[in-house]
């Protein structure tokens, strides 16, 4: 398998050059102490349980899953609907009330090359979002909403790393719908952005539009998308700290184009007309950043899966550069220091330069890998008001963090929600995981979703059911 080696500033892919000695040792136990439970309960309550797909792979690479549900997410129209991707290439609509799942889009029967067969647990349909015009009729956004999803190499030319796509491309899709109200897709669609990938995992992510930006703010109507390293252990593509492709990063996008344009740049992107930058990218140097969410005030969380031994909160900074692959967490890694053995992290030595660190992390004890996550602008929960709420998505456990004076490089102290489920307070991998082909056990694959009224619920994969969080006890 090929690697590009692109430019990108002189800084980012040199490592340093170190006088003789010792070199550091390896931390067993980066963040010492357990993750304690608060005296906070929650129930998971029966909403919505989605139909079983197949993979198309012929081999069974990974578990079983019922329903490979990945988001859950309002439309922004006042109709109280929920949407709900399964990476299988179907995307759903269900009404408040948890009624029967409409097939509003079915990707594997539209003429777009959609492909999950090279890993079934990361590629297909990742991400959608629903552009804040999408009920407004005579905006320039009504009707189009946007998926990102996985398509064979051959199906189209990338914008970026075409020459390093051999096994598929990431694709920004638009759909236009003929009648915003329906719950099932008829009009037409365009491609808006699309990208190489060499591996089958860290590619693109999920899809955002600001809640907080109104019409005539800078940030109406642009669209954030995460995208991972291109895959791998230890980024061996090295496109964590390169800067002239958008891997690693979040971007920033008008989807709406203009003048024969796919989309535009924003003028206000931080990278605009720096050399040795591509101007969609808004953040870098994320591992895969999978899920990202926004506060009400428009602050963004980037939940950002770590290697081997950290995983990591990040709030979103214009122009800010989260580390990988020289940083995990508020550690070095082997590529950070130089002359140690990779996956272990190491004590951080002084910064050669700005990097910014995580506002919460945990490690290896605690989860394996963090999933989604939302600040909590609910009603029904008082007790989790204001609370950043998010999963481990293997264990199944649910954490929380303030929200109020978060610090990046001062890691917040987690805490961990009691679930109940059926009157007991359960471990949600061990009561409604499925089996885990990575390890031994069970496997939640948890993620959380958000409702238009602030309200969050869980979805599990094993058994393609979505469980609305409601008060414990």
């Amino acid at each position: 398998m090929k690697f590009s080696r692109l430019p990108c500033i002189a800084a980012c892919l040199c490592l340093p050059v170190f006088a003789q000695q010792p070199a550091p040792e390896p931390l067993a136990d980066p963040i010492p102490g357990p993750i304690e439970k608060v005296d906070i309960a929650v129930a998971l309550e029966d909403f919505a349980q989605f139909p079983r797909l197949a993979d198309s792979s012929a081999v069974p690479r990974t578990s079983d899953a019922h329903a490979r549900i990945q988001y859950l997410q309002p439309l922004p129209d006042d109709s109280g609907r929920l949407a709900v991707n399964d990476l299988r290439g179907v995307l759903y609509l269900v009404d408040a009330d948890g009624s029967a799942p409409h097939v509003f889009l079915d990707l594997r029967e539209q003429d777009v090359a959609f492909d999950d067969s090279m890993f079934p647990n990361e590629t297909g349909l990742l991400g959608f979002a629903f552009h804040p015009d999408f009920g407004r009729a005579g905006a320039p956004g009504h009707g189009r909403f946007y998926t990102a999803y996985s398509a064979t190499s051959a199906s189209g030319v990338a914008d970026y790393l075409e020459d390093d796509s051999e096994n598929h491309e990431s694709v920004i899709r638009e759909w236009i719908v003929d009648d915003p109200s329906a719950n099932a897709f008829s009009g037409v669609s365009r491609e808006v952005f699309r990208i190489g990938q060499f591996a089958e995992n860290h590619n693109i992510g999920n899809l955002a539009f600001n809640p907080a930006a109104a019409p005539g703010d800078a940030d109406y109507g642009m669209l954030y998308a995460s995208l991972g390293d291109g895959g791998g252990a230890n980024d061996p593509g090295e496109y964590g700290q390169s800067t002239s492709e958008p891997l690693s990063s979040i971007m920033r996008i008008d989807p709406l184009g203009g003048d024969g344009a796919r989309y535009r740049i924003p003028p206000d992107n931080p990278f605009v007309g720096r050399e040795g930058f591509a101007p969609e990218i808004w953040a870098w140097g994320l591992r895969h950043p999978q899920h990202f969410s926004f506060d009400l005030d428009g602050t963004l969380y980037i939940n950002d899966i770590g290697q081997t031994q950290v995983e990591e909160v990040n709030i979103g900074v214009p122009g800010a550069n989260y580390g990988w692959r020289l940083r995990e967490g508020t550690f070095a890694t082997a590529f950070g220091i130089g002359g140690v053995r990779p996956n272990p992290v190491y004590p951080r030595p002084e910064d050669e330069r700005e990097f910014e660190y995580p506002v919460a992390q945990f490690d290896h004890d605690e989860g394996n890998a963090i999933s989604s996550g939302y600040v909590y602008r609910g009603e029904s929960i008082p007790e989790l008001q204001g609370k950043y709420v998010f999963a481990d998505l293997v264990t199944g456990r649910i954490f929380i963090i303030g929200s109020e004076g978060l610090t990046a490089g001062d890691p917040a102290p987690i805490r961990e929600l009691r679930v109940f489920i059926d009157g007991e307070e359960r471990n949600i991998g061990e009561t409604l995981g499925h089996p885990n082909t990575y390890g031994r056990g069970k496997r939640a694959d948890l993620r959380l979703g958000i409702d238009s009224n602030g309200e969050l619920y869980a979805l599990t994969k094993g058994d393609g059911r979505v469980r609305k969080i409601v008060p414990g006890r």
